[in-house]
């Protein structure tokens, strides 16, 4: 199975939903939400991608990085890759349903794991989608990650604490998922978090927490002052608010206050292995991939989901060795190109 044969069988199981582009961009599908697509003009999706494209690479050939580790430690397991896959849900709604939702959160989990890193579950209006997703975690010994919505906190509690008794790695809150309707019409309402809230859920999780939906510097700050493990530069991958900037745009900044303070975890627009060394250039940790994985997923399984890291794990090496980093911890912004 190759990344061709991947995208042939997705594209044809997510027809109507999905174009499987040549190059995923956003334009094609701007404002197709539900649906694969960034939001209202779909600026926000085009900017993930866009920003990224922007970055350039100095490339070095000079040099003893012949064969780079990749490998890094995140929330205290060892992973192949600094590549993730992102909390994904609405396999029904946005994806055209061929795969059952049950059915392709197993494969993202399944899929990662078989790849030698992690991969999230998500949360949405139907229980569903977490209940499907802590199942799958739980198959494979709790080798992944939960992340709900910023729902109540006595109910995010309890959710953390399913995904705790299950032996997650960690549990993640998806704060830019405050806007919502959907959920809000479903019975299920979402919002902004507080100080105060933050700190009482992750004072009480007792497993690391992750703070997902961090575009700015202050917000950044304040998930580090409540105590969270890690966040999540993200603007929901375009498709929560429109004309936001694309992360790699924000991302320095954020590092230059908070770079080995907190866990610095970066998604949006990530097509490639170049770019994961792009983000991680900017001042990431590692990168979560949501969209690629979803083709894999639908184009060949848990296999396909597999494959699918494994080509950018070896596009990141690849790119390594042009750009002479001999492991994650030597990238740094020297790797861009800056003109003079």
């Amino acid at each position: 199975m190759n990344i061709n044969e991947i995208k042939k069988n997705a594209r044809e199981k997510m027809k109507g939903y999905c174009r499987v582009c040549r190059f995923c961009d956003g334009v094609a599908c701007a404002g197709e939400v539900p649906g694969m697509g960034g939001t209202g003009t779909g600026s926000s999706f085009r900017a993930n991608v866009q920003a990224l494209a922007r970055v350039r690479l100095n490339m070095r050939t000079l040099h003893g990085a012949k064969d780079p580790d990749i490998t890094v430690e995140l929330f205290g397991r060892k992973l192949s890759m600094p590549i993730l896959a992102a909390p994904i849900t609405g396999s029904e709604y946005n994806m055209g349903g061929a795969v059952p939702e049950e059915e392709f959160i197993q494969m993202v989990i399944s899929g990662s794991k078989a790849a030698g890193t992690i991969g999230m579950c998500g949360d949405g209006g139907n229980p569903l989608f977490y209940d499907s997703g802590l199942k799958a975690i739980e198959k494979e010994g709790g080798h992944g990650i939960a992340v709900m919505k910023p729902r109540e906190n006595d109910v995010a509690l309890r959710m953390a604490e399913r995904a705790k008794i299950i032996g997650a790695v960690a549990v993640g809150m998806d704060v830019d998922g405050a806007g919502l309707i959907t959920m809000a019409l479903m019975g299920q309402p979402v919002g902004p978090k507080t100080r105060e809230e933050l700190e009482e859920i992750i004072s009480k999780v007792g497993v690391p927490f992750i703070l997902k939906g961090i575009m700015t510097v202050d917000e950044a700050q304040l998930a580090y002052e409540v105590g969270a493990k890690a966040i999540v530069v993200s603007n929901h991958g375009g498709r929560i608010l429109d004309s936001t900037p694309g992360v790699a745009e924000v991302l320095p900044a954020i590092a230059e206050k908070l770079k080995g303070k907190i866990t610095i975890l970066a998604d949006g627009g990530v097509r490639s292995g170049v770019d994961v060394l792009k983000y991680l250039a900017l001042g990431a940790d590692a990168v979560l991939v949501g969209r690629p994985v979803i083709i894999g997923a639908y184009g060949g399984g848990a296999e396909g989901v597999k494959v699918v890291l494994e080509t950018m794990a070896k596009e990141l090496k690849q790119a390594m060795i042009l750009t002479g980093c001999n492991d994650i911890a030597s990238i740094g912004d020297h790797v861009i190109y800056k003109p003079q």
